[in-house]
């Protein structure tokens, strides 16, 4: 069901069902397990029979229903992309058969539209009616007003569930008019302890690390395929003397390409994810003599910063940050690696500089 460091949160909103606000931001980074986290409570509320623990019975018409992805009382509310079903046809625009219409990485203002009848119409079964938002920041300035218009004007039966990883992408008015819920760190034996049951990698350590100490996001990575990368990953980056960029950016393009029978996928935001991880421990190193991303790598980074100005490692930083800002939609995946590469290489060459 829950998460076991989940388990004292959700026993706290429990003691208070009867008590709950209209709205629910549950915020963490990416890799706690919110989303399940907002589902179990979601069913929880729907369920005509929970437990007195208030969990979800699994038997009765609405856990029949939340299971199927049919309840007429619960919506989700996420990025076209991420949606598991297709539009209707009816609604959806006529799009060329030579180049598919690519589904959207946002919540469109017309998917918050669609939320106006349904929430202010009585709910089917007498209970709540829960719509769910994730993440609650894939919104622009319109789509996220749209929003507020609901919230400003709640119903009593209707509870919002958002769901955000950066809760200060969010408009401050939408903030306001949630209860805030910091779901809590997992404390690293019970991370590790989970983790290790979970996949029984080798490295459990290492990967949580590199995770940042989320157990979920370790776990995508934990499997040997994503291992090879992150190893193949690391010997290019730490010896960029000897690594040509525009061998390693095909290597990393291969990467992105793979169908998921083929391989361990990934994507360009996690590439440069993974190499702004990089350079923070290099500048974290520089700056204090320790790593927090790359446990194991310290003699290697220790090598690679002996003659590499901090301001150089701080500056490739800030630019990693602008380019991952760019990794979803890049005009080459190629000269995007290309590009990304060169920085880094010019950024850790002794005496080099980092140019915009």
């Amino acid at each position: 069901m829950i998460y076991p460091w989940q388990a004292d949160l959700w026993n706290r909103l429990q003691a208070g069902r009867g008590r709950l606000p209209h709205a629910l931001l549950l915020v963490g980074p990416q890799g706690l397990g919110k989303r399940r986290f907002a589902e179990v409570l979601a069913q929880g509320l729907l369920c005509e029979q929970p437990a007195a623990d208030g969990f979800p019975c699994g038997q009765c018409v609405s856990c029949a229903w939340v299971a199927a992805g049919t309840h007429p009382d619960l919506r989700l509310l996420v990025p076209e992309s991420e949606a598991e079903e297709a539009p209707n046809e009816a609604e959806a625009e006529p799009v060329s058969a030579a180049k598919p219409k690519k589904a959207s990485s946002q919540i469109r203002i017309e998917q918050v539209r669609a939320l106006t009848d349904f929430a202010s119409l009585g709910t089917h079964r007498g209970g709540f009616r829960v719509i769910l938002a994730d993440p609650a920041e894939a919104m622009n300035a319109y789509t996220a007003n749209a929003l507020l218009k609901l919230l400003e004007e709640p119903n009593p039966s209707t509870l919002f569930l958002m769901i955000s990883h950066s809760p200060r992408r969010l408009l401050a008015t939408i903030r306001s008019r949630c209860q805030t819920i910091d779901l809590p760190r997992p404390d690293p034996a019970a991370a590790t302890a989970w983790l290790r049951q979970q996949t029984g990698a080798a490295d459990v350590a290492g990967v949580l690390a590199f995770c940042g100490g989320m157990p979920l996001a370790a776990q995508t990575l934990a499997g040997a395929d994503a291992s090879a990368c992150r190893e193949q990953f690391v010997a290019a980056v730490q010896d960029p003397g000897r690594s040509d960029p525009l061998r390693v950016a095909a290597l990393w393009e291969g990467w992105c390409k793979r169908k998921p029978e083929a391989g361990f996928a990934v994507s360009l935001a996690m590439l440069a994810d993974w190499l702004q991880k990089w350079v923070f421990d290099l500048a974290l190193w520089k700056s204090a003599g320790h790593v927090m991303f790359h446990p194991g790598q310290e003699r290697a980074i220790e090598r690679l910063v002996a003659g590499v100005a901090f301001a150089n490692l701080a500056a490739c930083y800030n630019e990693l940050l602008r380019i991952k800002r760019i990794a979803e939609h890049p005009l080459n995946p190629r000269l995007f690696l290309e590009d990304m590469l060169l920085r880094y290489g010019r950024a850790v060459a002794a005496g080099g500089t980092v140019d915009g």
